[in-house]
């Protein structure tokens, strides 16, 4: 079915989709309301109807990045079987949604450079403390269950494990190789955890 024969939702969930499509290929900050009708087989009009501005279609798809790949997150600490196994997991959860959703990075890095302050950029700086904060009380679960170590500095351990993945995540996009990520996450994560561990 085209976009043109959807229902309003289901054109809102395709544009969306379409955008984080785009920047996989390309700069986000190149990709145009025309390049995305175009795409879809729509008239920038059509595309207006849903969305009354490009801002407007901007945070709605920082906010189908912010619910989808958090929800992957819960969906991986929950499954886990304790806070060590959770990290890993979380690690290689994300690893997992920006191989298959390259343009998400894209997206995120995007609009954190930007100097100007924006709605875009204010979600996007929510998402990363979220994910901080999410990161942080499975390491105090860790600890609390003599998983982590107790002399780990919980804030520095939180900015490392961020890090370590938005810098795979930079070497990927630099490299043009997104799926090189996958096979390096999990040595990496392990590195991570092995420091972290307690031994006694």
């Amino acid at each position: 079915m085209s976009a043109r024969h959807l229902s309003a939702d289901e054109r809102r969930a395709v544009t969306i989709e379409t955008v984080v499509e785009l920047a996989g290929e390309r700069n986000p900050s190149e990709i145009t309301t025309a390049a995305i009708a175009e795409r879809m087989k729509l008239t920038q009009g059509a595309l207006f109807r849903h969305f009354p501005t490009k801002e407007a279609l901007w945070v709605a798809v920082m906010e189908w990045m912010a619910e989808r790949l958090m929800a992957r997150i819960e969906r991986a600490i929950e499954q886990a079987s304790g806070p060590l196994a959770a990290l890993r997991a979380m690690f290689l959860a994300h690893v997992g949604f920006v191989v298959e959703h390259p343009g998400v990075p894209r997206m995120m890095f995007g609009e954190l450079q930007h100097a100007q302050p924006s709605v875009p950029k204010r979600m996007a700086q929510t998402v990363v403390r979220r994910y901080g904060e999410r990161v942080r009380a499975v390491l105090e679960a860790g600890r609390a269950k003599g998983e982590v170590a107790t002399e780990i500095d919980l804030d520095a351990a939180t900015t490392l494990f961020v890090g370590t993945i938005q810098g795979l995540v930079m070497q990927s996009l630099l490299a043009g190789a997104p799926d090189r990520i996958r096979d390096q996450a999990p040595a990496v994560i392990e590195l991570y955890l092995r420091a972290i561990r307690s031994t006694s």
